[in-house]
């Protein structure tokens, strides 16, 4: 495509979602670059801009997920941190379970057939079939200011990749062997590993793209203070 990106705003965020199954086809360096110098705009405190990235693609991509697959299936985990309570809420348990299933509907899996979705959640470690990952890490002496800042430019990649025809999946789960990401990847320790994500174009015939998850609408988690 090789575009600068050019795009509604509110469309982009409106399209924006998580896929699940992109098509082999690759995403030109240049789009990448693009993506990112607008992602950059992102805000951060004293403008510090915390983030790095790391793009991989074609032999790396494919030892990455040979590691990490491995891994996974011998049960070696080790978090790069922790990202979730071990006891959520109920009102966010329902929301999490309630993604899952529908999830797990459109694969065709049962919801006790623990080996298929075990192997549903391995495709997390081929990027879905996206062409091109993106590793997002900063500083680890660095505070929570900067998580924040990292999530804001992690936020507008998947916008800016929208306005161009290409499609996203923020994963959280490579942080689940993110000392075997650091490892294959060169990423040095004193960086910490934020999440990765898959970047490509979607794959509109696969029937787990059509999830759709349902967003609270904002009377609901929103109070207005005018007194």
């Amino acid at each position: 495509m090789n575009a600068a990106p050019s795009f509604n705003a509110a469309d982009a965020i409106a399209r924006r979602r998580s896929v699940r199954r992109f098509l082999d086809t690759s995403v030109a360096d240049a789009d990448v670059e693009a993506i990112l110098n607008l992602a950059a705009r992102a805000p951060s405190g004293t403008n510090i801009q915390p983030w790095h990235v790391h793009v991989v693609t074609g032999n790396a991509k494919t030892r990455l997920s040979n590691a990490v697959t491995a891994a996974a299936r011998e049960g070696k985990r080790c978090d790069e941190y922790a990202y979730m309570p071990e006891t959520l809420k109920d009102i966010h348990l329902a929301r999490r379970r309630k993604v899952g299933l529908d999830l797990y509907g459109l694969y065709g899996i049962d919801q006790g057939d623990r080996a298929a979705r075990k192997e549903a959640m391995l495709r997390n470690f081929a990027f879905f079939g996206a062409p091109v990952g993106l590793f997002f890490t900063m500083d680890r002496y660095l505070l929570a200011g900067s998580w924040l800042d990292s999530g804001m430019f992690m936020q507008n990649v998947m916008i800016a990749a929208q306005s161009i025809g290409l499609a996203s999946c923020p994963q959280q789960a490579w942080c689940e062997y993110g000392s075997i990401v650091h490892r294959v990847l060169g990423i040095p320790e004193e960086q910490i590993l934020l999440s990765g994500m898959a970047l490509g174009y979607e794959d509109c015939s696969a029937n787990e793209n059509r999830l759709r998850t349902e967003r609270v609408p904002a009377a609901e988690f929103t109070t207005y203070h005018r007194n």
